[in-house]
């Protein structure tokens, strides 16, 4: 089975792909560096000639709202109309747990017209909603600090491994359609504020972690529960901690380009 992966260089593109090929697929990584430009529809034709699957984990090059807003659209447009002329059968999507709650978060607005499209066009589809991946966390804090001080939510949320991700999008690549979206998220959950200040912590980051109740989550301010599963999610395997352990134990180098 064919299957082409949309961003397939990126941090979850690049390992599902080694993931689908481990698993006996053809599998063709499809980014703007291999000639596949989904915004322009630049080598989506060819690219799609013959695929059965197509699974989309890229990503908006900004987080500015109108940029985002205009990526997903356009992007997701000519994705799918280039999969319909080539006769693929299943679209996968990677997209994030509570999108449709916070409303006032530009890009979580995009990826909320990113599923509508998807699920108004023809072709049969699965939506996988995420929450934030461990790799994510560093990014998180970057988001929120001003000098020395990192202004934090403490609000919930249920981060995951992003080898955990990976394996699900696999899975539900070989499967039939589920025409719907399902949710996956990391074993345990945790105050955002205090996972923050463990990973900065581990690192020998000096910035103070504050909790604040009112510091913006991506231009939304967060509800306790906003970035929670809502129905019954598939949850990965592997622990923050041991994550942590594994993480502690790479080259900087290493670490950093996880962050």
């Amino acid at each position: 089975m064919k299957i082409v992966v949309i961003g397939g260089t990126g941090l979850i593109g690049s390992k599902l792909v080694s993931k689908l090929r481990e698993m006996g697929e053809e599998v063709l990584a499809a980014s703007p560096n291999s000639g596949v430009n989904t915004l322009t529809g630049e080598g989506l034709a060819e690219a799609l000639a013959g695929a059965q699957v197509v699974v989309d984990v890229s990503n908006s090059p900004s987080f500015e709202d109108e940029a985002v807003m205009k990526f997903f659209k356009t992007a997701t447009g000519n994705l799918l109309a280039a999969e319909k002329a080539a006769g693929v059968g299943h679209h996968v999507a990677l997209c994030i747990v509570g999108t449709d709650r916070l409303p006032e978060s530009g890009y979580l607005r995009a990826k909320l017209a990113q599923e509508n499209l998807i699920k108004s066009s023809p072709i049969p589809y699965t939506i996988v909603r995420s929450t934030q991946f461990f790799e994510f966390i560093g990014r998180i804090a970057q988001e929120t600090t001003d000098g020395k001080t990192v202004r934090v939510s403490s609000a919930y949320f249920q981060p995951i491994a992003s080898d955990d991700v990976v394996a699900a999008l696999a899975d539900v690549a070989v499967e039939p359609p589920l025409n719907g979206t399902m949710e996956v998220a990391g074993p345990d959950r945790f105050h955002m504020d205090e996972l923050v200040r463990r990973v900065l912590t581990a690192s020998g980051d000096s910035r103070e972690v504050v909790t604040d109740r009112g510091t913006p989550y991506f231009g939304a301010v967060l509800g306790e529960l906003s970035l929670t599963p809502e129905s019954p999610a598939l949850l990965g395997r592997l622990h923050f901690a041991e994550w942590m352990s594994s993480a502690a134990s790479r080259p900087p180098r290493q670490q950093a380009a996880a962050r």
